[in-house]
């Protein structure tokens, strides 16, 4: 076994195979298992998700480490240059991947920019955490400033440079994230190509499966492992499959709905005071209700699910006598601001979207405090992904509706998904 200071400094092809005796891999494998136990101790959510995992010899296809979601897909060549703290990397690396599903989030994103993308999320992750060792002759993705930032953001900075980018040269990537469209056989109820032969292909139902399999499997882990010793991203996540649901349009309506104050008056008194002599106030609900919303119509919102949103909007105002509602779309830039009260409610229904370009959050509070706009609730229907700030935390309370991404938490305000 090749030691790490022998390694430090030296560039390695691990695309030239090399021939492994039978006591050899077996040494590799055992490595394995001891990082693995490493983890356990060391950082047991981790170590109990690396467990789940069935380790396979891949090395007729993969040079670095893969993962399906339910396989550790290895290479000999690669594993022999590691030393375990080095393994317990590689492993937390791909339970990562595991975890936030990043080998089926792609939907059409270049494959070497996306794996780019995926690595930097999960490695600001493992270095923030302190766990294992990086293999010091890897090109690691890794920078502080995309602390925070989903696989989408940090997809769309790279995008932005990609002409900039000569992924040829960036050296060997860490793991290849497996999509389940490989040219193996179909997987069978233990998972992949038992033999490793051939990346493995997974059908519609499996991927489903095994989604299914790391949700329960990271409840589990958690329980294990206690909630002082997961990632807070990690325990947003546990979180948002493990909270009961809510229809998003029942949240809105909720949302809407606490935006008006009850107050007490004579001038509707308290029957339940009359047979004791006493005439005490009732209460009046003040039916104001005062909101802006906000459309982002920058590309991944569909004009069919934004007049869907607007209609819901309409049913719920319909139940009100006074209301105001300050309705615009946006990109970069605000467009088409209307507003609506009792009045005209019914032109609400053909009111037109536009948009299309870039996505600028801030756009929306540059626009109210330019137009001296503060209504009690800003309601935003987004994909999620600004191109920067969210926006302005202090000037009002702010209800985000999201399209595509469940994993998505807004920073402020409350989040609810639009399905």
């Amino acid at each position: 076994m090749t030691s790490k200071t022998s390694t430090a400094n030296k560039k390695i092809d691990f695309t030239k195979k090399k021939q492994f005796t039978q006591d050899q891999k077996n040494k590799i494998i055992e490595k394995l298992i001891t990082a693995r136990v490493g983890l356990l101790l060391r950082h047991p959510f981790f170590g109990n998700m690396a467990t789940r995992m069935k380790l396979i010899d891949a090395s007729d296809w993969c040079s670095t480490l893969a993962t399906d979601g339910r396989n550790f897909y290895y290479s000999n060549d690669f594993v022999s240059e590691l030393t375990p703290k080095q393994c317990e990397f590689g492993f937390a690396h791909e339970v990562l991947h595991n975890v936030f599903e990043h080998m089926f989030r792609r939907n059409g994103r270049i494959p070497e920019l996306s794996n780019i993308a995926a690595d930097y999320a999960v490695n600001q992750i493992l270095k923030d955490e302190k766990i294992g060792e990086v293999p010091s002759f890897i090109n690691i993705f890794q920078n502080d400033k995309y602390r925070g930032k989903s696989y989408e953001e940090i997809y769309a900075d790279l995008y932005e440079k990609a002409d900039k980018i000569d992924i040829s040269s960036l050296g060997e990537l860490l793991d290849e994230h497996l999509d389940g469209e490989g040219d193996g056989e179909s997987s069978d109820q233990d998972g992949g190509d038992k033999e490793g032969k051939g990346r493995p292909k997974l059908t519609a139902e499996e991927k489903k499966q095994i989604r299914d399999e790391i949700k329960e499997a990271m409840v589990s882990a958690a329980q294990a492992s206690g909630a002082g010793k997961i990632p807070e991203g990690i325990k947003r996540l546990i979180n948002e499959f493990t909270e009961p649901k809510m229809d998003w349009r029942q949240v809105l309506r909720m949302n809407i709905q606490s935006i008006i104050k009850s107050n007490f008056s004579f001038s509707r008194p308290n029957r339940k005071s009359q047979h004791c002599g006493a005439i005490l106030p009732g209460m009046m609900n003040e039916e104001t209700i005062d909101v802006a919303i906000g459309i982002d119509m920058s590309g991944s919102i569909s004009n069919t699910q934004a007049r869907d949103f607007i209609s819901e909007v309409k049913g719920i105002m319909d139940e009100y006598t006074d209301f105001a509602i300050n309705l615009w779309c946006f990109d970069t830039d605000v467009y088409n601001h209307n507003k609506f009260t009792g009045d005209n409610s019914d032109d609400i229904l053909y009111y037109e979207c536009m948009g299309g370009g870039g996505t600028d959050f801030d756009a929306n509070w540059r626009f109210m405090k330019d137009h001296d706009i503060q209504p009690k609730k800003f309601i935003m229907f987004t994909d999620g992904y600004p191109f920067g700030s969210w926006g302005d935390e202090e000037y009002c309370d702010t209800l985000f509706v999201i399209h595509g991404n469940d994993s998505i938490i807004a920073p402020f305000g409350q989040t609810i998904h639009y399905k």
